[in-house]
């Protein structure tokens, strides 16, 4: 493809409606990213233990604010480029051309600094060129994939982005991308103003699954078999979504908005309490009595990012202990033959952060279990993937 007219490579990729499952096994949908482009990581340091102390809702919250700062910054720059972009939890993880490269940077790293003044976490930004991806032969293809009417997301194959986040991450500093004029921070559209979400039934759990096949050879067949499993033990995409639309509530707290706040324009404004203050409770009585408000939270429910496969497989999704049993045997024999590594947290509820462009259909949410959700399960993956390395 001609570097030239490359600046639309993700746009132009056909969004397809197959299953994952199947998706995965159609090698001719994906696509290599251009050697043009680059991958951008933000993650906060320490999250282990900034979770540990009761900060998983701010360090979530800044790994949103992030994807927020890129695509606000994006509408400035070129409003009608699209990039993939993935919610890791505790950090994000960006696929962009070269062109747009500097005012990304610029605006991540004026967050970073918002971020550690109104938090006190360390949101730590880097960058690698694809080029230097393929030159150390590995793989990065994407396509795309259209859960339903409202939501479409990115889908990767290749150890790519695994390889790009492992060396930013080894070799993080500052980055060299400065400018004489300030950046202003624009987090237009962020909210966290939802409670805790309970699955739809009492006998249920939230799962977070965290799996790894670093063989690329085999890893597009591995996830499929995976996929297919979840299907088969779960159900459809539906019927394991952990946010369903009865079980959706505002938190209308004053602590709640308070802490979007400082997460949003890093400081004390009465304006800005009392007026979301007002809306969120009219947004309550909407949700509750109105069927437009009805209406918003079941297209909620079908905005919900719940799956991302970015080189790992990971979801959140619902389901009994006898599913989440089954599904870890499973688990188990492909990682006893070396297939796999996982890591899984099990928890009692979600929580949900979003990107509010407008209240209709142009809205995302990010979703990630309580007590630690990823980064918990990410937990156990790196203790697995040690003991792994020892054997070696």
């Amino acid at each position: 493809m001609n570097k030239k007219s490359n600046l639309n490579f993700y746009k132009n990729i056909s969004k397809s409606s197959l299953p994952l499952a199947e998706l995965l096994k159609d090698e001719t949908l994906f696509f290599n990213v251009p050697e043009n482009w680059s991958i951008v990581v933000t993650d906060i340091e320490n999250s282990t233990d900034a979770v540990a102390r009761g900060f998983h809702n701010d360090v979530n919250l800044s790994a949103t604010g992030s994807i927020i700062t890129v695509l606000n910054t994006l509408k400035f720059v070129n409003s009608k480029l699209k990039i993939p972009y993935f919610f890791g939890g505790d950090g994000s993880t960006f696929i962009v051309p070269n062109r747009v490269l500097k005012p990304i940077l610029l605006a991540l790293n004026n967050y970073s600094q918002h971020i550690k003044r109104s938090t006190e976490l360390n949101l730590r930004v880097g960058y690698l060129g694809v080029e230097k991806v393929y030159a150390n032969n590995v793989n990065l293809r994407i396509t795309k994939l259209r859960h339903n009417k409202y939501l479409t997301t990115p889908v990767v194959l290749g150890n790519g982005l695994k390889y790009a986040e492992q060396i930013i991450k080894d070799s993080f500093k500052a980055s060299d991308i400065y400018s004489e004029k300030a950046t202003k921070l624009n987090l237009n559209g962020m909210e966290c103003r939802w409670d805790e979400i309970y699955p739809n039934k009492t006998d249920k759990k939230v799962i977070c699954l965290l799996v790894d096949c670093d063989d690329e050879s085999i890893q597009a067949e591995i996830y499929a078999e995976i996929m297919a499993e979840i299907d088969e033990v779960f159900g459809t995409l539906i019927n394991r979504n952990p946010i369903s639309s009865d079980k959706l509530k505002l938190d209308p707290s004053l602590g709640k908005i308070k802490k979007e706040m400082y997460a949003r324009i890093g400081k004390y404004s009465l304006r800005y309490l009392i007026s979301n203050w007002l809306i969120t409770l009219i947004g309550v009585v909407s949700f509750k009595f109105f069927k437009v408000g009805k209406l918003q939270k079941k297209r909620i429910a079908q905005l919900t990012d719940t799956i991302m496969l970015d080189g790992f497989l990971n979801t959140v999704i619902s389901g009994t202990e006898a599913q989440v049993e089954t599904l870890k045997t499973f688990l188990n024999r492909l990682e006893a033959e070396g297939k796999i590594i996982y890591g899984i947290h099990i928890t009692h509820a979600s929580i949900m952060s979003c990107y509010i462009e407008d209240r209709q259909e142009k809205h995302i949410h990010f979703v990630d279990g309580t007590e630690g959700g990823y980064t918990s399960a990410a937990i156990m993956f790196k203790e697995k993937m040690k003991k792994f390395q020892l054997r070696r």
